[in-house]
């Protein structure tokens, strides 16, 4: 069997945004991917938009897969968020807790995103297929390893079908989570979750607030490339090539790329996987 791979987005704020993007999605369609998922905002801030973009996929023929946070929400604006997406045809959600908008001091009527799994089951039953996330170098506000991984098992009790990780570039770290998991009866597809290198600036101040780890060997190359963004992009595309070899190797169930809106850098992996 063929791995399956899916596709991320975040819902552009431009109209040039909302067009280059529909540039980029007839691209990466070329890699028939089981679905395209996008990204929603803080407290639902960009709700409306991640909702047309969500349409808009599912209108060019394509399984669209909305994710959908439940801090900072009520249960009333989740439900009417459900009924909208049953309504347009949609049939998985990428189900998460997601994080406080700064400045909010509420978390709302959810508090974590098993309470979602089980919030979205009572209320639609087997109609969504549910993603959930899960942490291979565990979530940063954990308490624990042991902690997260209880917290990962909650969420696939409530009724998740398949998970997707947060990006990381050590496989021993999703090999070993993996194992865990299942060790405490996860058994459902958890699916790495791929990050292509743009550039290495960005990607080591986001990993650092979002808690994935950029090995020190990795580290030292790219900054050892200084500016030289041809040299960054080659060793990115290598570095991240291997990874997804050996993840599929070692029985990966597939492969969600973070393809940050463009297109060449996962093109360019998944071709080279073949």
């Amino acid at each position: 069997m063929k791995p399956e791979i899916s596709i991320e987005f975040f819902p552009p704020q431009t109209p040039e945004g909302v067009d280059k993007l529909r540039t980029v999605r007839a691209e990466l369609a070329q890699l028939k991917p089981a679905f395209f998922s996008v990204t929603f905002g803080a407290g639902g801030s960009t709700r409306e938009r991640t909702f047309s973009v969500v349409k808009e996929i599912a209108a060019e023929g394509h399984d669209a897969a909305p994710h959908l946070s439940c801090i900072g929400s009520t249960r009333a604006s989740i439900r009417e968020i459900l009924a909208d997406y049953r309504a347009a045809g949609i049939k998985r959600i990428v189900a998460l807790r997601g994080d406080l908008p700064s400045g909010m001091a509420e978390t709302g009527e959810f508090r974590y995103a098993n309470e979602l799994v089980e919030f979205i089951r009572a209320e639609t039953g087997d109609w969504f297929s549910l993603e959930v996330a899960a942490y291979p170098e565990w979530h940063p506000q954990a308490r624990s390893p042991k902690d997260d991984l209880d917290a990962f098992v909650r969420k696939v009790k409530a009724g998740a079908n398949s998970a997707i990780t947060q990006y990381f570039y050590n496989a021993d770290a999703y090999f070993s989570f993996v194992e865990e998991a299942r060790a405490l009866g996860a058994d459902l597809p958890i699916i790495p979750g791929i990050m292509p290198i743009v550039g290495f600036t960005k990607l080591a101040r986001f990993s650092d607030a979002c808690g994935a780890e950029i090995p020190r060997w990795m580290r030292k190359k790219f900054e050892s490339f200084g500016d030289d963004a041809d040299s960054i992009r080659a060793f990115g595309l290598d570095v991240v090539t291997d990874l997804c070899e050996r993840l599929l190797k070692g029985g990966a169930p597939g492969l969600h790329f973070y393809a940050m809106n463009q297109s060449a850098l996962t093109k360019e992996i998944c071709r080279r996987l073949g």
